[in-house]
């Protein structure tokens, strides 16, 4: 792979995003699954999370291989939790929304690479709980999930008509981690010393 990085989604991107959902789409549907086929998450969903600041994008070289949105608001759909609890209720938290990988990368592990960049930015924000939620029958994405160590919480309720009861996890990351905010001369002592 070329350059790999990530980067906040730019209004240009939108269409390169929107296939990357389209073909997710497709995906869950070929996987038996309801999740995503009521037309949510749609262009106008995608646009307010650019407007927002919200949507992310992993690039690699001139290539949008994936996206997802990190929410750093609450969550009104995480209100309400069934079947358990959240461990940190009135703790800060971000949600992790909308993940999907391109067709074209499926597979080669860049999942865990989104995953974990988000973490980054999160935590590069002082948040130290991380919230995400997939449907039962999404096998691939509660594998990820579990892979970075979120635990399930309970059932929650989304607005979806086919079938709207999701899977809540929830990512503690522990006190004894220290985060510091980073400015653009983070790389500075480095350079100093070559």
């Amino acid at each position: 792979m070329a350059e790999l990085y990530l980067r906040r989604t730019q209004v240009q991107d939108l269409d390169a995003v929107m296939q990357i959902i389209d073909s997710a789409k497709a995906f869950l549907k070929q996987n038996n699954s309801p999740q995503w086929q009521d037309g949510y998450p749609n262009r106008k969903v995608f646009a307010k999370d650019i407007s927002m600041q919200t949507n992310w994008v992993l690039v690699n070289g001139d290539n949008i291989t994936a996206t997802a949105t990190l929410q750093l608001t609450p969550e009104p759909t995480y209100q309400v939790i069934t079947h358990g609890q959240w461990s940190q209720p009135n703790e800060p938290y971000a949600t992790i929304h909308r993940v999907a990988i391109s067709d074209a990368y499926r597979g080669q592990g860049l999942s865990r690479l989104l995953f974990s960049n988000l973490l980054t930015v999160g935590l590069m924000q002082g948040i130290k709980n991380f919230r995400i939620d997939t449907h039962k029958s999404n096998k691939a994405m509660q594998h990820i999930i579990k892979s970075f160590n979120f635990q399930k919480r309970g059932i929650i309720m989304v607005n979806e008509k086919n079938d709207p009861e999701r899977l809540a996890y929830e990512l503690n990351i522990g006190s004894h981690h220290k985060f510091t905010r980073i400015n653009n001369n983070f790389m500075q002592p480095l350079i100093d010393n070559l």
